[in-house]
């Protein structure tokens, strides 16, 4: 499933990558080469996710413990520019991905 998700993942929108993501963290399936694609593809793409794609994708990252500090970084930047258009619990759930994650994100908290 993996490779033929890799073969595909320049056409996914944020919504696809957000759904992947968090599809592989959901059942634990670890796919290490697609979530590194993924950072790369993300970090050109950000500003077009949304807020609940930004927490999903970052929450998936931090279940699979799979370092991406290039990404969190990222989405730091991203979400301190539009912090106001999170809801509660997509801003519960980035902060609780950044603890889980063990990441950094003063700007973000402060």
């Amino acid at each position: 499933t993996s490779i033929l998700t890799m073969k595909k993942i320049d056409t996914f929108n944020s919504q696809d990558i957000s759904n992947t993501v968090w599809a592989y963290a959901r059942v634990g399936y670890s796919a290490p080469k697609l979530f590194d694609a993924i950072e790369k593809l993300v970090i050109k793409k950000l500003d077009t996710f949304n807020p609940q794609e930004i927490a999903r994708m970052l929450c998936a990252y931090a279940i699979m413990k799979h370092s991406a500090p290039k990404l969190f970084d990222a989405a730091t930047k991203s979400a301190v520019k539009r912090i106001n258009t999170f809801s509660s619990q997509e801003l519960t759930y980035t902060f609780w991905a950044y603890s889980k994650a063990g990441h950094p994100a003063h700007e973000l908290f402060d």
